[in-house]
């Protein structure tokens, strides 16, 4: 088995091409040579089940491996009862829906700290994220994987690796998704070098262990930040970072096999090729 390659929602060639439709965009990645999809339910998990389903069916149909990304609004660390009883019903509708598609898992934001300090809002997470995995145990679907993702700008939760890390020790269920743009807009430039994009692989690997660090579930993009971290992602095409040459040279050596989600802007499914081109043309 080889890295996986895909597009974080629609592309604008999608849509020019004619289509309207995300139950049409498995065949369209498809033909694009592509085998990913991340279905965006950023703005809620209000989507049907019989569109669920139809997307399912036909990323069963042409192979293509899906993830869901939960909403924005999901606050792990919120101090307010009724964003907290939202964030587990966001979790819970996000998890349905993945049952529904036949998505493996569902990648979330743990959100900011608020006016807590970031050690105590870190703990506020993870008591609210321990009742979000008892309920999808009751619900049966703690089969789904839940993947929390680095973020970009500073003062988010989950902005380090070891705080995502924290997280994915408390149930074999939840894994990071490690999001190599915002890593690099954290840090101001970072992530530049194969030696940096291995640091994560073995920290990772050291952690939640090597099948954890082989199978990474990882976003890319090229992204413009400030002293604060993202302001904007980009495309390929645009003169930021981070490379993704090093990257795909380490997977490549390493034969690790993550799923790689390509969310630039507008140009997600192209880019998404250009990353598995080059990633081809180095296993050759």
């Amino acid at each position: 088995m080889l890295a996986e390659f895909g597009a974080a929602g629609n592309s604008d060639a999608f849509y020019a091409a004619g289509y309207k439709a995300s139950a049409q965009m498995p065949k369209w990645l498809f033909e694009q040579g592509l085998n990913a999809y991340e279905y965006q339910c950023s703005r809620g998990a209000r989507v049907r089940e019989e569109t669920a389903r139809l997307i399912g069916q036909n990323a069963a149909a042409y192979h293509i491996s899906l993830s869901i990304h939960g909403p924005y609004y999901i606050s792990l660390a919120t101090e307010d009862e009724t964003t907290a009883a939202n964030t587990i019903k966001h979790f819970l509708q996000s998890l349905e829906v993945a049952r529904w598609m036949g998505a493996d898992r569902v990648i979330f934001h743990i959100g900011g700290p608020g006016k807590l300090k970031r050690e105590k809002a870190m703990e506020r997470a993870k008591a609210l994220f321990a009742v979000v995995l008892n309920q999808a145990e009751k619900q049966g679907l703690q089969d789904i994987s839940l993947a929390a993702e680095t973020m970009g700008k500073k003062n988010q939760l989950g902005s380090t690796l070891e705080e995502v890390l924290e997280l994915c020790k408390m149930s074999r269920q939840v894994r990071p998704a490690v999001d190599f743009g915002h890593m690099h807009a954290v840090t101001c430039g970072g992530y530049t070098a194969k030696e940096e994009y291995a640091a994560v692989f073995d920290r990772i690997g050291e952690v939640l262990g090597s099948e954890a660090a082989c199978r990474l579930h990882i976003h890319f993009s090229r992204i413009e930040y400030t002293g604060a971290g993202e302001k904007r992602h980009w495309t390929f095409a645009d003169p930021y970072g981070p490379p993704h040459e090093p990257l795909l040279a380490l997977i490549a050596e390493r034969r690790y096999m993550p799923r790689i989600i390509c969310e630039s802007a507008g140009t997600q499914a192209a880019d998404a090729r250009s990353m598995q081109e080059f990633y081809q043309q180095l296993l050759k």
